[in-house]
C-alpha cells in the first residue's frame, strides 16, 4: 500500500464529493479530531489518531478495536 499525503487525501475525498465532516462521521470519528490529523497537528502515535491515520492511508499500520489483544499472536 502506497501512502498518501494530506493533500492527496484531501482532493480524492473532493475528487468523490465527500466532506472531510462526512469521512469522519461515516468512520465514527469527531471531525475536529480528523482535521487535527490532516492539518498536522496530532502526532498520531497511538489512539483515534493513529486509527484516523490509518484509515486515510497517511501512515502504515493496524487499527487494533481491543487494546487487550494488541500483543496476542493469530494462531
Amino acid at each position: 500500500m502506497s501512502l498518501r499525503t494530506a493533500a492527496q487525501v484531501r482532493e480524492e475525498l473532493k475528487s468523490k464529493g465527500v466532506s472531510i465532516t462526512q469521512w469522519a462521521i461515516a468512520n465514527k470519528f469527531s471531525p475536529n479530531l480528523v482535521f487535527e490529523v490532516l492539518g498536522g497537528r496530532k502526532k498520531c502515535i497511538r489512539g483515534q489518531a493513529h486509527d484516523i491515520a490509518v484509515k486515510l492511508g497517511l501512515k502504515q499500520g493496524e487499527v487494533c478495536s481491543n487494546p487487550a489483544t494488541a500483543l496476542q499472536q493469530a494462531a
